[in-house]
């Protein structure tokens, strides 16, 4: 199944897609609750999970995706959302977000912690990031047929000392997609059960690791004067509307 816009969306509108929408929904939701007002970036390929907080919050959601993926229009039969750009130059200016979502994002990254960086950049200091990778020690990362089978998957460990080496630290782990990853009627239906369970008994089987962290600043370093002024010239910023 490659990488990209067009076999990632095919996957989330069957019914197997479907399921892993509402299964991450639910997760995402109860770890985010709608704070009216603010700022989310959706960056990877977090489409069909950003309705979340569009629906309650408005143009204050917004989606980025990484150009190796391609282009998506998002939301439909609105004026769109959505824009595309190099994973280490993100078009937006600093401290303009108060989450970040990455999904379907981390695991294809040329540059992991360039992007991470990119994200501490645009998040506000006292922002969150939420990102959610295949997690290694699940069935997901290794099927294949689903977008969690592809790319390099993660412990939670070893997230969350990625994270740390972006200037991030570790608020709380979760997980979520503990049904087996095959599309069979059977287990979609029950579904919700197998959440209910492995939640409780294998939470280090879940199909995908889930990590919210928020900036470390007190690691934080200032770049030489020559590179921050090398990064301003490379970047295009979009000026963002404050209504």
């Amino acid at each position: 199944m490659a990488e990209d816009v067009a076999a990632l969306a095919h996957f989330y509108a069957s019914s197997h897609g479907r399921v892993v929408i509402a299964m991450l929904r639910a997760r995402l939701r109860a770890l985010w609750p709608v704070r009216p007002g603010a700022r989310t970036l959706g960056l990877g390929y977090a489409l069909p999970f950003l309705r979340i907080w569009r629906t309650e919050a408005g143009d204050c959601t917004v989606a980025c995706l990484p150009a190796q993926l391609g282009v998506a229009r998002w939301p439909r039969k609105r004026p769109s959302l959505a824009t595309v750009a190099h994973e280490d130059r993100l078009p937006f200016p600093d401290l303009l977000f108060d989450r970040v979502l990455l999904v379907h994002g981390l695991e294809h990254a040329e540059h992991a912690r360039r992007m991470l960086r990119e994200v501490w950049r645009v998040l506000k200091d006292d922002g969150r990031l939420m990102v959610v990778v295949p997690n290694r020690t699940g069935w997901w990362a290794y099927a294949e047929a689903t977008p969690f089978g592809h790319g390099r998957p993660f412990s939670a460990p070893q997230l969350s000392r990625l994270l740390a080496s972006a200037m991030f630290r570790e608020v709380r782990r979760d997980g979520a997609l503990f049904v087996p990853p095959f599309p069979w009627r059977t287990l979609l239906r029950g579904a919700a059960a197998w959440e209910r369970v492995g939640r409780r008994i294998g939470p280090r089987f879940a199909g995908v690791a889930i990590i919210e962290a928020e900036k470390d600043l007190f690691g934080a370093i200032p770049l030489p004067v020559a590179e921050s002024a090398t990064v301003r010239r490379r970047r295009a910023v979009v000026a963002a509307d404050s209504g």
